[in-house]
């Protein structure tokens, strides 16, 4: 026979958090640079532990070369190379400039 659970005791839902429309175009607008460049090839857009993340990849059987999280309370952006912070910000513009720097200089040299 099934098991009974009361409502009141079920676990408590994590807050789901998205990207908006205009940061979708941010991340979306810096990819585009970026495979026109040949350095990235594929995205993917995953939500964990109450972030929203956009991770960038060489290939795509790979591990990520950079992911974007937005913290559940949806003012506080992290840049990651792998495993490794890059940057903390608090709105999206400052966190991709780390990204765009990088970028920069790899289409230099």
């Amino acid at each position: 026979m099934g098991k009974l659970h009361h409502i009141n005791s079920a676990k408590p839902h994590s807050i789901s958090t998205f990207f908006s429309r205009s940061e979708l175009q941010q991340l979306l607008n810096l990819y585009a640079r970026c495979v026109a460049n040949g350095e990235w090839r594929d995205y993917a857009i995953d939500q964990k532990n109450g972030m929203a993340i956009f991770s960038v990849f060489r290939h795509t059987h790979e591990r990520p070369l950079y992911s974007v999280a937005k913290r559940d309370t949806g003012s506080e952006y992290i840049v990651y190379a792998g495993l490794q912070k890059l940057k903390r910000a608090n709105n999206l513009e400052e966190a991709l400039g780390v990204l765009e720097k990088r970028q920069s200089f790899s289409v230099i040299s």
